[in-house]
């Protein structure tokens, strides 16, 4: 995964593929609140660039499943 990743990138998901790229998400933010506890951690950036993502994968998510209204 790489953290050049962006919301066009994720566009091109479909809705299986955006729940498996945040199961995938979650767990690397896991692995570095682990490293953290343990006073491994270099790269403390990558929290906030991965809660975004995240949150950009479920917004999408979200829109693709309810789609807008035209009335």
């Amino acid at each position: 995964m790489t953290s050049k990743e962006s919301l066009k990138d994720f566009k091109s998901l479909n809705k299986n593929q955006i729940l498996e790229k945040v199961q995938e998400l979650r767990k690397e933010l896991f692995d570095l609140r682990f490293k953290q506890a343990t006073r491994q951690l270099n790269e403390t950036h990558r929290f906030s660039t991965i809660k975004k993502q995240i949150a950009q994968l479920l917004t999408l998510s979200n829109s693709q499943s309810n789609p807008p209204v035209n009335d």
